[in-house]
């Protein structure tokens, strides 16, 4: 099986890029993470690449020639798929379009419901009966791309923000690796 060369976008924590490493470690998996960039110097997800010894930069994504080192790096690298894990940007429509197809999201919500962010607390203050993930293609329009995969979970009513990141989550490591395997069957 040949490899798709994938870079992964963080900000935060790498939950999502910790187990999208873990699954491309296996023969089977359609990926390889050949590069990760973050838009926080301080991402606690940049661990996991130093840790498996990933290439990963930093893009301070304030300023205004950030697209262009971005893209740089993607032709740099090979890039031909992306997967963005909790990155906390809109990406460019330049990158978007020239990568059709080719980028996508995981989102803490059943989209087209609860785009952008603060996801749980709008959960809660909606009295949704139920929640979950989405994995979606991006496109030029925030949490708007075509589902790939979705995950869902029936809220309890002792359920808070902290209790609803947690079950997503889980879904979300289920959800994501799913979705990409599911993406390349088909091609």
């Amino acid at each position: 099986m040949v490899k798709r060369k994938t870079c992964v976008f963080i900000s935060g924590q790498g939950s999502n890029l910790k187990n999208l490493i873990t699954h491309s470690r296996d023969n089977s998996f359609p990926i390889k993470i050949s590069l990760i960039i973050s838009n926080n110097k301080n991402a606690n997800g940049i661990k996991y690449a130093k840790y498996y010894k990933i290439p990963y930069k930093y893009i301070n994504s304030k300023l205004k020639n950030s697209e262009r080192e971005i893209l740089l790096l993607l032709k740099t690298y090979n890039i031909t798929f992306i997967c963005l894990a909790g990155y906390m940007k809109i990406i460019s429509n330049k990158i978007v379009n020239g990568f059709k197809k080719k980028i996508i999201n995981i989102h803490p919500s059943l989209l087209p419901k609860f785009k952008g962010l603060n996801t749980f607390e709008r959960v809660l203050k909606s009295n949704e009966k139920k929640t979950g993930c989405t994995v979606h293609y991006v496109n030029n329009k925030l949490d708007d791309g075509s589902m790939i995969i979705k995950k869902i979970f029936y809220l309890k009513s002792k359920d808070n923000e902290i209790t609803l990141k947690q079950k997503t989550q889980k879904l979300e490591h289920r959800a994501y690796p799913e979705a990409i395997i599911k993406i390349f069957r088909y091609r």
